[in-house]
């Protein structure tokens, strides 16, 4: 005799639906709790590294509380190790002190440059991206003339008229950046002012001071974020560049790239005098280069 089969109770199907579990018995619960990725990771460590940067750019008694003039010729030029991690320099002046006590000058040169970069590119940017035609031309020409000009030629060409110094570096590195950064600005203006949302307010009647304050600036204030995180990294490392060359931050000042020029001539022998201050310049570079970059990919996946 075949078996027969019992249906299904009505009353159960209709009343008592499966469980999650029994529908998709192998997919595993969602963890609503924070997730760190692996590709969260870098970033994390770039901001560490220019928390830990800016706090001793800040306060740098508290890594280092000797003094970075203080010198001592018995002690001069002695390797890293004991009391001195970094070593010391011809003076005997402890390097880790003044690579420490450096990043104030650096850090500070380089945020004055990006800031006034910006702040330029900002204002050709935006004349470009929602002026006339005529404007929109003149103000494209001028930004690639000066884009023809290596970044560092232009900003050596502008501290023959403002001199040397920590102010003209900051100005001269300031103004060699504005082009490209006004170039991506006046790009990403024209996307968002050509965008559906900011059409359909025109056609709502919106006038264009609300649509500049409430659509168009909001949508550049992540990339001006990205491009600024991105181009301090570059703004340290043109004026670490003119410091080198003698012509920003003049010894015995401890800064990056005054220290690199102090140690040039021994990079033979004494390698420590030049190798923990390029350490540092390329660490901030770097963590400023990929903290950028971290937030223009969020800025492209918000758009």
């Amino acid at each position: 005799m075949s078996e027969i089969t019992r249906p299904a109770s009505p009353d159960r199907d209709a009343r008592s639906p499966r469980s999650p579990d029994e529908t998709h018995p192998r997919r595993a619960p969602e963890s609503r709790g924070f997730r760190l990725r692996a590709r969260d990771i870098p970033q994390l460590i770039a901001a560490l590294i220019l928390l830990f940067l800016v706090i001793a750019a800040i306060f740098p008694a508290l890594f280092a509380p000797g003094d970075p003039l203080a010198i001592d010729p018995a002690a001069g030029f002695q390797p890293p190790g004991g009391a001195h991690p970094f070593g010391t320099d011809g003076s005997g002046r402890d390097l880790y002190t003044r690579v420490i006590h450096g990043a104030g000058p650096s850090l500070l040169i380089g945020l004055g440059a990006t800031a006034l970069g910006i702040g330029l590119a900002t204002v050709l940017g935006f004349l470009a991206g929602l002026g006339p035609r005529w404007l929109d031309f003149g103000t494209s020409r001028l930004i690639e003339v000066l884009l023809a000009f290596p970044g560092l030629v232009l900003a050596l060409l502008v501290m023959v008229i403002s001199g040397p110094g920590a102010f003209g570096a900051t100005v001269a590195v300031g103004l060699a950046t504005a082009p490209g950064y006004a170039r991506i600005i006046r790009g990403r203006v024209r996307e968002i002012a050509g965008s559906g949302y900011v059409e359909a307010a025109r056609v709502q009647g919106r006038g264009r001071v609300r649509i500049l304050t409430r659509h168009i600036l909001p949508g550049t204030a992540r990339s001006l974020a990205s491009l600024a995180t991105l181009g301090l990294g570059q703004a340290i490392v043109w004026v670490c560049a003119l410091s080198f060359l003698g012509l920003g931050v003049a010894p015995p000042a401890a800064e990056w790239g005054a220290l690199l020029n102090e140690g040039r001539q021994f990079i033979a022998t004494f390698w420590w005098l030049t190798f923990f201050p390029g350490l540092f310049i390329v660490l901030t570079a770097v963590s400023a280069t990929v903290l950028g970059r971290g937030l223009a990919r969020t800025d492209r996946s918000a758009s």
